[in-house]
C-alpha cells in the first residue's frame, strides 16, 4: 500500500506528455513532468512524497515536504477560512488544520506547532496544534545524560517547552538557555533530569561542560553585543536577573562572573548603570 504523506519508492510505468505514472497497490500515481528526476526512464524507481493535491487526487512529487506523517513541525499560518486553516508545509498544496484540530484560533503570518496524522474519514493528510494525545507521557525511553534532538514548541514563564526526539515534551528552564530562540528552532540538547511525574528538563549544555567554559560563552556573547551596538548595555550588577535574562539569556550569577572577567581583562569599564566597550 502506498504511504500518504511520507515517501515511497515507486517504479515508473509509463511516459506521458504532462509527466510519467508510477505504479502502486493503490494504482498509478501521476509524477508531473517538473518533478521527475533527471535521467530517470520507464522500470526504474524513484524516491517520492506521495499525497492528494488540491483536486483531491494521489500524487506524487520529488519536493520535500517540512514533515511527514507522525512528525512534530513548526509551520507558518499562510490563509484562514471558516473551515480550518492552512500551513505551509513546503508543497504546492498547503496543509490544513481544520477548525476543531486548532487550540486557539490560528492567524495568518503566525508560526504553530502542529502534528500531522492521516485523517481515516477523509483518507488526507492533516494536522492538529492539539498534541497532548500525540506525545509519550508514559514509558519514556530516556536516559539522563542522553543527546537529543529538540524542537522549539513555545514558551511559557518557565523557560521553553520542546519537543524531544518528536515523542516527548520537555522543559529548557530559562537558565539552561543562553542563546535566542523562536518556535521551530532545532537544536541539539541534552537530558537533564526525569522527574517523578515523568516530567523532562533539558538543557543545551553538554554534561561535564565547565563553569569557567559557561563564564567564556557568556563573555563573548556581551563582546559582540556591545560591537554590534553603540559599544555600551544598560545593565550591570544593579539589575534584575529578569532584565539580564531579557537581554542576554543569561542567568544573572553567569553575567556578573563575565562582566567581572571582562573587566579584570581590560574589555569594558563598569558604571552603576551600564557596562562600556573600551575602545
Amino acid at each position: 500500500m502506498v504511504e500518504l504523506g511520507d515517501y515511497n519508492e515507486l517504479e515508473i510505468a509509463r511516459e506521458v506528455d504532462f509527466g510519467v505514472y508510477l505504479t502502486s497497490e493503490d494504482g498509478d500515481i501521476l509524477l508531473p513532468g517538473k518533478y521527475i528526476p533527471e535521467g530517470a526512464r520507464v522500470g526504474d524507481f524513484v524516491r517520492v512524497f506521495v499525497y492528494r493535491d488540491s483536486e483531491d487526487r494521489i500524487i506524487a512529487t520529488n519536493l520535500i515536504p517540512y514533515a511527514t506523517v507522525g512528525e512534530f513541525a513548526c509551520l507558518t499560518c499562510n490563509d484562514v477560512t471558516p473551515f480550518g486553516a492552512f500551513l505551509d508545509w513546503g508543497l504546492e498544496k498547503d496543509l490544513l488544520v481544520p477548525l476543531n484540530n486548532q487550540k486557539n484560533k490560528m492567524q495568518v503570518g503566525k508560526k504553530y506547532c502542529v502534528y500531522l496524522y492521516l485523517d481515516e474519514t477523509t483518507d488526507r493528510v492533516v494536522a492538529t496544534t492539539k498534541l497532548g494525545k500525540y506525545l509519550q507521557n508514559e514509558d519514556i525511553q530516556l536516559t539522563e545524560g542522553e543527546e537529543v534532538q529538540l524542537l522549539v514548541a513555545g514558551f511559557t514563564d518557565l523557560g521553553t517547552k520542546v519537543i524531544i526526539n518528536n515523542a516527548y515534551m520537555g522543559m529548557l528552564y530559562r537558565n539552561e538557555v543562553f542563546k535566542d530562540l523562536h518556535i521551530g528552532d532545532k537544536a541539539t540538547g541534552y537530558v537533564k533530569l526525569i522527574r517523578p511525574d515523568n516530567k523532562i528538563d533539558v538543557t543545551l549544555r553538554k554534561p561535564g561542560t565547565t563553569q569557567k567554559v559557561e563564564s567564556d560563552e557568556a563573555s563573548d556573547k556581551i563582546i559582540r553585543l556591545l560591537e554590534q551596538g553603540s559599544g555600551w548595555l544598560p545593565l550591570s550588577d544593579n539589575s534584575t536577573p529578569e532584565e539580564i535574562y531579557k537581554a542576554l539569556g543569561m542567568s544573572k550569577k553567569t553575567f556578573k562572573r563575565a562582566i567581572g572577567g571582562l573587566y579584570k581583562a581590560g574589555k569594558i569599564t563598569l558604571s552603576d548603570d551600564s557596562i562600556r566597550l573600551v575602545q
